[in-house]
């Protein structure tokens, strides 16, 4: 069958793609290396999951990664498995090690834009002047391997410092954006018992100074095992009886790096918290080393001199997997503030200034970017400058988007949809220079993954709905949940359907030309404005309040990708309670205070009861489809939950 079966392609791979890019040179080494020859990504891919133990040789050989190792997989069981036993690694180094050599260290590092301060750039030798200070800084703080150093920072350059240096000694990373509230903040990093908290006291998000005064209070107040505070300056607010920064980076330090086995952690991620307290997911420093190798020079096609820009926060994944762009000799753009702020063309603009090859974005902005006329080749000078690819991730990209970018820059730039998670870090598919853009869809698996499409009863299913499933491991899968005894929660979480698959929660078509369009997560969680939030996290504040019995919150996404959608939340009021503008406007601002300002309900209303399922989960997917349209008959069974009969008071409540 033709490749536009099953939908048209944009965009096939240039005729000098293995000449050119870092697959490119990737293929080639195979063949001088490994004796090796692919004439196409399908054949690679192929080998990749056929062969495990020698694609990810290939890629540990390839990039020169340290160290030795025993062997490749000490064992392939999922959860469990072994990779490199017996090497030590250090991500850091890895990070650094382009900072060191004839002339690398005068590069730019990383080019930071800020709405709170001015703009501010580091050469990889200032860049690793300070992470060696800051390591020395956190030693004299008692800082060992094992500990764990967590920030209340935005995407700025103390951050990435910050981070290196706990990493170099082998400590455990964590942070959160400073738009969390207290309570969400707490209940991710009091899990971990930090003893050193880095944090700011304010920032300003676009035009509006945002005092944080009172979150760190709180959030200090919640981690009784945090030592030393160490307060970064960033806005006019200051943080009371805290180490300063400069005090940190007073002494210079070494740029040594610990080595650590494989496997030993490097950060935690947390989970949205839709099912209670966000899951604390352990990451390594071999696996993400591994992983993102492989995601930036073969993926994002990120080569030694480009500049990577992806506007995230420290709470996201995508902050890890963006900075990683180091590890191939890349530099940074880190944005903080508000990314609409002047208006939308401020990131096209960025891009030009900063000469940016990789732009990471939203299918809200390039949909928003769309609707309003925007035209980023004129903000480029006529083109696309150094821009050669637009990463998307966080949501399913629609076609129309991929015609803007189309009729934007032709071939010049590639679109890349991918779609990972927070718990692996990195993409189970997503595209590169070696494949074809379809247009609506993702390109393809990435390399190392063995992913496709099962059915209820574990069937690979193809062109049709599905779950997604990973029948292999990959070095970044977690080395396991924190203070999860056998990892009762870690199998619940991805092997429970599947017995010794990874199930990951997403509903997909896989193609029979294995491209993948994802059709949303099988799970509930709140992205709003790219602030990823559980409904658990939302109930336990929603339910403090005096006012109010029970709740139930609903995301009606907007399927054009132009908006942040609609928030509703549904509230069972306690006897004699009354919900008034009063209460709306208290319910509001505490939910911005103790959780995000996105996540401000758009719609509060008055039910009856919030309808459980006789385990006694709310239902949270059944109610969204009531207020798509579907009859609560038909979305499930009367006899299978309790109080069926409130589930049409929803749809009412809505439209009041």
């Amino acid at each position: 069958m033709s490749d536009d079966a099953y939908g048209p392609v944009m965009r096939r791979p240039a005729a000098d793609v293995l000449d050119t890019t870092g697959i490119g040179r990737y293929v080639r080494w195979l063949a001088a290396e490994r004796d090796l020859r692919f004439d196409d990504y399908d054949g690679l891919w192929e080998w990749s999951v056929a062969e495990p133990e020698d694609f990810w040789e290939s890629i540990w050989d390839h990039f020169a990664v340290d160290g030795e190792y025993e062997r490749v997989l000490g064992s392939t069981e999922m959860p469990g498995a072994q990779w490199f036993p017996g090497s030590t690694v250090n991500y850091a180094r890895h990070m650094l090690r382009h900072a060191v050599g004839d002339g690398a260290g005068g590069d730019v590092a990383i080019i930071a834009r800020s709405q709170t301060r001015g703009p501010l750039e580091l050469t990889f030798a200032e860049l690793l002047d300070q992470v060696g200070r800051a390591r020395a800084g956190l030693q004299r703080l008692g800082v060992r391997s094992g500990d764990r150093v967590v920030a209340y920072l935005p995407n700025i350059p103390e951050a990435l410092v910050a981070f290196l240096a706990a990493a170099s000694l082998g400590a455990t990373w964590a942070s959160c954006a400073p738009e969390f509230g207290s309570r969400s903040v707490v209940d991710r990093f009091a899990q971990i018992e930090p003893t050193v908290l880095l944090t700011i006291g304010g920032y300003t998000h676009g035009a509006k100074e945002i005092d944080k005064s009172r979150e760190v209070a709180a959030i200090r107040a919640g981690l009784p095992s945090v030592r030393h505070v160490v307060a970064v300056p960033f806005g006019p607010v200051e943080v009371p009886d805290a180490l300063s920064w400069d005090d940190l980076l007073a002494e210079p330090g070494p740029p040594e790096f610990e080595p650590v086995p494989f496997d030993h952690p490097l950060y935690v991620l947390f989970s949205s918290g839709t099912t209670g307290l966000p899951k604390v997911i352990v990451h390594s420093h071999g696996g993400i080393l591994l992983e993102h190798l492989k995601l930036h020079a073969l993926h994002l096609d990120t080569r030694p001199g480009d500049r990577a820009l992806w506007f995230t926060t420290t709470a996201w994944a995508m902050w890890n997997i963006t900075i990683s762009a180091m590890l191939v000799g890349g530099s940074l753009v880190l944005l903080d503030g508000n990314p609409l702020h002047p208006d939308l063309e401020e990131q096209w603009r960025i891009v030009a200034e900063t000469g940016a090859s990789l732009l990471g974005t939203s299918p809200g902005y390039l949909m928003a970017c769309r609707a309003q006329g925007v035209r980023p080749t004129d903000l480029l000078g006529g083109g696309a400058g150094r821009l050669r690819q637009v990463g998307v991730t966080g949501a399913p990209l629609p076609g129309e988007a991929f015609d803007w970018i189309a009729e934007q820059f032709g071939d010049d730039v590639l679109v890349n949809s991918i779609s990972g998670g927070t718990d692996v870090c990195s993409a189970f598919v997503g595209g590169g220079p070696w494949q074809p853009v379809y247009r609506g869809e993702i390109a393809g698996p990435c390399l190392g993954v063995d992913v496709t499409a099962f059915d209820p009863d574990g069937r690979e299913i193809v062109d049709e709905l599905g779950e997604l499933v990973v029948r292999a491991p990959m070095p970044s899968m977690p080395v396991r949940f924190w203070d999860d005894p056998g990892d009762e929660r870690y199998r619940e979480a991805y092997f429970d359907t599947y017995p010794g698959v990874w199930r990951h929660g997403d509903w997909v078509i896989r193609t029979r030309y294995r491209s993948f369009v994802v059709t949303g997560r099988s799970d509930a969680t709140l992205n709003r404005g790219g602030v990823r939030l559980g409904t658990a996290e939302f109930y336990s504040v929603v339910e403090d309040l005096p006012e109010i019995d029970d709740s139930l919150v609903v995301h009606l996404e907007d399927s054009t990708g132009a908006t942040a959608g609609n928030l509703m939340l549904f509230v069972v009021l306690r006897d004699g309670a009354e919900l008034d503008d009063a209460l709306r406007g208290r319910i509001r601002d505490t939910l911005r205070a103790e959780l995000s300002p996105r996540h401000a309900p758009d719609v509060i209303a008055a039910v009856p009861a919030v309808p459980r399922t006789l385990t006694g989960k709310k239902l949270e997917k059944p109610i969204k489809q009531v207020l798509l349209g579907k009859e609560p008959g038909d979305v499930i069974s009367a006899d299978a939950v309790s109080d069926f009969d409130a589930l049409a008071a929803y749809r009412d409540a809505a439209r009041t």
